[in-house]
């Protein structure tokens, strides 16, 4: 190394909701770093609520957090990694130096960066550790965005006995069902009494004071509500009395709620095609458009899923 200092990009949420482009600098990494070239990065709810909340948001944020790159430089005392490698972790920065313990080596792989998404994937697992699954397991997940498609495929493959997804985009439900769940239901018209009284485990991945209603009126006494979604603000609604004599068990399956270190096995499960980003990613978009498309997405993007900002 030659203490060379690069031109690099990334981005700020502001609290108006806006995102600005921005211009930094990086030096060579030092002696336990490595210098990692952005190649791609997801967009999370968490940064589309950022967006649409503004100050209302009381935890905005990061810059990115879904990050896939490629290693360009190793300081002298990193062993773990070589330049070259594929690797898990960072934001929307083009260029910046980091830990190797913060980074996750990805294998050889014919997949293109955007369906390298190995955050969400652990965040995923993380969910359905927490479903506590037995053999024959009536599931409903409510809400089949990009996660809820994810616990979908994840549960595709498990021993539930019953799989049935819920949403209020008929888009969604149409994806589900191309991947083997054969009972989807719109929210709007679906009547709960019609999915039984049998439904063991309820997925609420919707974030939404309507999906916590429902997973509450339809999950079975003695069943499990896992609290997947987040309601983005400092209060919600539940029925304690509904708790109280159904004997609900609710759990909250958010990433800090892990049971085990997930981003290993996530990037195991996609290098074997179990976990599958493909159908899923719907808007792939250079970092210059991320402000534009923000907007789109706020506006009700046709189509939307899952948006990839590619950084080269």
């Amino acid at each position: 190394m030659n203490g060379d200092t690069l031109n690099a990009r990334t981005i700020n949420y502001h609290p108006d909701g806006s995102i600005e482009l921005v211009e930094t600098t990086v030096s060579d990494p030092g002696p336990d770093e490595v210098q990692v070239e952005g190649r791609a990065c997801g967009i999370c709810s968490w940064d589309v609520a950022t967006c649409k909340l503004g100050t209302e948001m009381k935890v905005p944020a990061p810059p990115g957090h879904e990050g896939v790159g490629v290693v360009a430089k190793v300081g002298r005392d990193v062993t773990t990694l070589k330049e070259g490698d594929r690797v898990a972790g960072g934001g929307f920065q083009t260029v910046r130096n980091d830990a190797p313990a913060r980074l996750h080596k990805i294998p050889e792989s014919d997949l293109p960066d955007e369906h390298w998404l190995v955050e969400p994937v652990a965040c995923a697992i993380t969910g359905l550790d927490h479903c506590r699954l037995k053999p024959g397991d009536r599931v409903v997940v409510i809400g089949c965005g990009f996660m809820g498609q994810l616990i979908l495929q994840g549960l595709a493959r498990s021993y539930a006995g019953q799989i049935v997804g819920i949403d209020i985009d008929q888009g969604r439900l149409d994806l589900a069902e191309s991947i083997g769940i054969s009972e989807t239901f719109n929210a709007a018209t679906v009547d709960p009494v019609a999915l039984g009284k049998d439904i063991d485990v309820v997925v609420d991945t919707s974030g939404s004071q309507k999906g916590l209603d429902m997973a509450t009126e339809i999950v079975r006494r003695g069943g499990l509500i896992n609290l997947f979604g987040w309601i983005k603000g400092e209060s919600a609604l539940f029925d304690p009395t509904a708790w109280h004599l159904k004997g609900i068990t609710v759990v909250n399956s958010s990433p800090s709620a892990a049971l085990r270190e997930t981003m290993e096995p996530a990037i195991r499960l996609i290098h074997h095609g179990l976990f599958d980003l493909k159908p899923l990613v719907s808007h792939v978009v250079p970092l210059d458009e991320y402000p534009d498309f923000m907007t789109r997405i706020l506006n009700g993007e046709p189509s939307y899923v899952k948006g990839v900002v590619k950084l080269t």
